[in-house]
């Protein structure tokens, strides 16, 4: 839906940002590492994530995500991939650890660095590890911005699709399994997420 949005600094805040472009203002939650690198700038460029916040299993409103770097946005997205982070948890380890150095302590086995986190428990962070090292294949944290997307598969990106939509992950990996159990795994991730919808 949104890709970037560039427009005036109309107000911002620690968690939130007011974009102004087009006569209209949007609404960005954001981390404190983007307030950090916009709040002397009276116009930017935000690369946008957007999310449904979800009620009664059906969409109730959409959220919108802002980030200064991709390399955040990047992060951001493989956080809310794991099963029980969601996209507040992803943003306030963002507002508590660079990029670089989050994916740097995903890559090492850093469960002390990711507890010292708030909110963040011993299972979370051992899930955050497991679930996340073996699909960024161990590379350096610098090769990290702009290649974890490229490299997953279709029902990678579809799992990321209805992450971004709400679903919980335990869910859309059953329905996952399912399609693939009943489509075969030659599908578009286009059809991934048509199918995995009619189930969820």
């Amino acid at each position: 839906m949104y890709e970037f949005i560039e427009g005036e600094v109309a107000q911002i805040s620690p968690t939130s940002l007011v974009l102004e472009a087009g006569g209209i203002g949007y609404f960005l939650q954001i981390s404190l590492y983007t307030y950090e690198k916009l709040r002397q700038q009276k116009r930017a460029r935000i690369l946008v994530h957007h999310a449904f916040r979800i009620e009664n299993q059906a969409p109730a409103g959409m959220v919108l995500y802002g980030f200064a770097e991709p390399a955040e946005r990047d992060m951001f997205r493989m956080m809310v991939s794991v099963s029980g982070v969601g996209n507040n948890t992803a943003l306030l380890m963002l507002s508590s650890l660079q990029p670089d150095d989050l994916s740097s302590a995903i890559l090492n086995g850093n469960i002390s660095l990711l507890k010292a986190v708030k909110g963040i428990g011993e299972k979370t962070a051992q899930r955050i590890v497991l679930e996340l090292r073996d699909r960024m294949g161990g590379r350096k944290k610098s090769a990290l911005p702009g290649m974890l997307q490229h490299d997953l598969s279709p029902a990678d990106e579809a799992a990321e699709a209805l992450v971004a939509l709400g679903f919980a992950r335990a869910a859309i990996d059953k329905a996952l399994t399912r399609v693939a159990r009943e489509h075969g795994n030659a599908l578009r991730v286009e059809d991934i997420i048509k199918h995995s919808l009619k189930i969820l």
